[in-house]
């Protein structure tokens, strides 16, 4: 028996899908379909054990065939020979074919499991490999290869993207709501984003992770994904803590796919023109959190939160075809690359009823019960559309021009009132009243005002190169320049009531009319030498200049690999470098001028880039385990950061100080293992270990004498930064029936230890209370794939169903009791309470996802 096996409650849920009316279909011990005819089946899978889609499978000297899906699935009806010998016989372009000798009926009692390995063929003076384009990871620092397929099946809320980014080292988030994530102590401002070349934006006012809609990145679209943590080439841009580089598909023939759940549902539809000029690929999604939401303990009311999208990308070739002889055309030489997206998020909610358990630092329990009167909306409209035209004047000389433009329409509108009251609980358990409120006390009250308005434009153009005079030799180059108007209107009134009057320091006026148009200016040039097969050293260097501030800053970087020579399956990476990140709009706001009462909000153009020192040294190990194939990697990271602006966090909303008042440090080891714990199935181990402090200038808390009085104040030194969470885990498992590898499970765990917090109006306490508990989910997955398609059909209809996949999630399965933040309550004598805003508990969810 094997090492692995699923749990007994997974077992039992496996069971009952068996259970469910088409199951037998992937029986590998059916019936024979006729006499004398029976069914093989099995998965084909390439070296690094990724499914292979449309390898043809059939049996040597036997008419017919079948070709393998998407997840590398292939049933094939098999005649028995009299001698009851058969020669399967496995063919796809670029690979080694398989001939596999069967004993019939004895092989058709379980799937068979195969593997197909890369034929590398010299034709004349070329030699043709199936090496991609793109450096192997094993030539990069801190790069991690993600498959798409995994991204699609991984259970989470809302069937997110973002959701498999949570289980990589170094990657942390503690609100399974929300799609944003840090890397390596830094904020989710931190991170580049690129579609097929294009840099993506997420809206500005967004202040929950409840308002959130779906991350950019559609799933059903993407062909590839390189994600980084650090130390990433000149080629991407100004930011100072990740990279996330997605390319979407080019269609070759035609292929579709519904996906319906309890939260949403999505489309996509994918196809290439008869003469091989046009494909096309496009996909809608639509999200409605209520039934999540619902689930949230704190706050009760209407939630009415709906988000949808739709994305289409559109590549023309503009090459030459020869009519006469169609191996002359090449239409991809010169080829014209569309993108468009429309984004529409509408968040509505009018809250009730809401309560919240919580002990206090008297070791009392405390539960407040709070009433709501009034309502929020908010909503965010996005438009970006892009062109990427590309030609290569040789096989060495390859350019490319990209332009974009974004328009992002965001309002918020608020008027909500709450009326709380504090009690305490009763923590006897011979008492009748256990867990019961006792002497309730301390009546007060929040109001709530807000009208913000927001409009951004951002208008971008660039032009990129890559030369390679030799095989070993490959140079990279490019300039851009981008243009940004952004108005922005604040009007927004609070205040907080418990003693039937307002004080004036309990109100709170902000009003603002701000605007900003700048203009942006960058470019890079990076050069590739690999020495011999076993070293590559990449280096460059990029510059930024921005009108707003008038700062031009210089990033130089460099990498470098080398994969031993006596073992060839570890490699040795290092990398340094230095990254800024120019401030865009939001850090730039500040909110501490006041006059006449009213808060003013203004914009500080003085502001200069923040600097980042990435150091970075790594090994990677390939090994083979159970006869399957295993990755090792491991990095020690260091960032020296000056010229940094400080930042509060307040659930997603990131509150900066809009100076360059302070500098900090980030220090972590990260490592991840993966391969196929269980044969046919990747999964991953993924561990970070991190310490991020910050020295803010002028920061300085009171010094007390031993009666309690204060006798001046100190400096602060370094303390934690806001990011600061010291071990993350995560964790991506799969598993099959031994017999049946289209029954699976799934487990998704993430474990955060806890991140300073601390009240706004008590800025001694900022980054010295670690108040916010440990986070740790645990979200199961069980799945059963049922083969649709036809296989005696002659020609079957583009319609055609290729595969249903049915999932059942129990989401939070642990029923943990996660923190997103705290508000803050003041009783009638001023004392402030940190009242827990509590994530989403236990709920399941039905997921279906049609293929054809």
């Amino acid at each position: 028996m094997r090492p692995f096996l699923i749990a007994p409650a997974t077992a039992c849920c496996l069971v009952l899908l068996l259970a469910a009316p088409g199951a037998h279909a992937q029986n590998p011990a059916a019936a024979p379909t006729q006499a004398g005819v029976i069914t093989i089946t099995g998965t084909l899978r390439d070296a690094n054990g990724q499914p292979m889609e449309l390898a043809a499978v059939g049996v040597e000297g036997q008419p017919g065939g079948a070709n393998t899906t998407a997840e590398g699935f292939f049933s094939l009806p098999v005649r028995v020979p009299s001698t009851g010998r058969a020669v399967l016989v496995v063919r796809r372009l670029g690979y080694l074919s398989l001939r596999i000798p069967l004993r019939l009926p004895a092989d058709a009692g379980q799937p068979l499991v195969l593997t197909m390995r890369l034929d590398t063929k010299a034709l004349d003076n070329v030699k043709v490999t199936a090496r991609s384009d793109r450096a192997d990871t094993r030539e990069q620092v801190s790069i991690t290869r993600i498959d798409p397929r995994a991204a699609k099946e991984i259970p989470s809320p809302f069937g997110d993207f973002n959701a498999i980014l949570k289980t990589l080292p170094g990657v942390q988030s503690n609100n399974e709501l929300s799609s944003t994530y840090n890397v390596r102590g830094g904020n989710y401002d931190e991170n580049l984003v690129y579609v097929n070349g294009f840099e993506i934006y997420r809206p500005f006012l967004v202040t929950s992770a409840q308002q959130e809609g779906l991350s950019f990145v559609n799933a059903d679209l993407v062909k590839q994904v390189e994600f980084s943590s650090g130390g990433w080439q000149p080629k991407y841009g100004d930011k100072l803590a990740s990279v996330l580089s997605v390319d979407y598909k080019t269609p070759e023939k035609f292929a579709a796919s519904l996906t319906a759940s309890l939260v949403g549902g999505a489309a996509h539809a994918e196809a290439r023109s008869a003469n091989g000029r046009v494909s096309y690929l496009a996909g809608v999604r639509y999200k409605n959190a209520q039934y999540v939401l619902s689930s949230l303990r704190q706050q009760q009311g209407g939630y009415n939160p709906t988000f949808y999208d739709a994305q289409a990308y559109v590549n023309i070739g503009l090459g030459h075809r020869d009519k006469d002889d169609p191996s002359k055309s090449d239409l991809q030489r010169t080829s014209l690359g569309l993108l468009g997206v429309v984004a529409h998020n509408d968040y509505r909610f009018s809250p009730e009823t809401g309560q919240a358990t919580f002990s206090t630092n008297t070791n009392q329990f405390t539960r407040v019960f709070i009433a709501y009167d009034g309502r929020e909306r908010m909503q965010f409209d996005t438009y970006q559309s892009g062109f990427n035209l590309k030609h290569d004047f040789s096989s060495r000389l390859q350019m490319e021009l990209l332009g974009s433009a974004l328009i992002s329409r965001e309002f918020e509108l608020r008027d909500v009132e709450a009326a709380y009251t504090f009690a305490d609980i009763n923590r006897d358990p011979t008492s009748r009243d256990f867990n019961q409120a006792v002497r309730q006390r301390n009546i007060g009250s929040q109001f709530r005002h807000s009208r913000n308005f927001l409009t951004a434009r951002i208008f971008t153009a660039e032009t990129r190169g890559r030369w390679t005079p030799a095989d070993n030799h490959s140079v990279r180059w490019g300039a851009k320049v981008g243009r940004e108007k952004i108005s922005d209107t604040l009007d927004e009134y609070s205040f907080a009531d418990s003693a039937d009057f307002v004080p004036d320091a309990r109100r709170l006026r902000l009003r603002s009319d701000l605007g900003l148009l700048s203009t942006r200016a960058q470019g890079f040039v990076q050069d590739t030498w690999s020495f011999d097969s076993l070293r590559t050293l990449t280096y460059g260097a990029r510059a930024h200049y921005w009108s707003t501030n008038g700062q031009l800053v210089i990033s130089p970087r460099v990498q470098y690999s080398q994969i031993s020579r006596r073992h060839p399956n570890r490699s040795l990476k290092a990398a340094v470098g230095v990254y800024y990140q120019p401030p865009f709009y939001r850090e730039l706001r500040d909110q501490t001028s006041i006059s006449l009462g009213v808060q003013q909000a203004y914009l500080n153009p003085e502001l200069r880039a923040q600097k980042s020192y990435h150091f970075i040294v790594g090994e990677e190990i390939n090994f083979k385990q159970f006869g399957r194939p295993f990755k090792f990697s491991a990095e020690a990271y260091y960032k020296h950061l000056t010229d940094v602006v400080p930042y509060d966090v307040d659930n997603v909303r990131l509150r900066y100080f809009a100076k360059n008042n302070a500098r900090a440090y980030a220090a972590g080891f990260d490592a991840r293992l993966s391969g196929e714990f269980v044969k046919g199935a990747e999964s991953w181990f993924s561990l970070g270990v991190l310490t991020t402090r910050e020295n803010v200038a002028d920061d300085s808390i009171n010094v007390t004498d031993g009666k309690g009085n204060v006798t001046g104040r100190e400096p602060k030194g370094y303390i934690r930064r806001p990011q600061d969470q010291r071990l993350n885990l995560g964790i991506f498992f799969q598993d099959h029936l031994p017999n049946n590898p289209s029954v699976r499970g799934y487990v998704n765990l993430v474990f955060g230890t806890g991140l300073p917090f601390s009240p706004p109006s008590e800025p001694d306490l900022r980054g010295t209370a670690d108040l916010v508990r440990s986070y740790k989910r645990v979200d199961l997955g069980f799945s059963k794939v049922i083969g649709l398609k036809n296989i005696n059909a002659p020609k079957p209809h583009f319609y055609s169903f290729e595969s249903l996949w049915l999932g059942l999630e129990i989401l939070n399965v642990l029923a943990a009791n996660n923190v997103a933040g705290y508000s803050y309550l003041q009783d009638v004598n001023g004392r402030t309470y940190a009242v827990p805003s509590y994530l989403s508990q236990r709920v399941v969810n039905l997921r279906l996802i049609a293929r054809f």
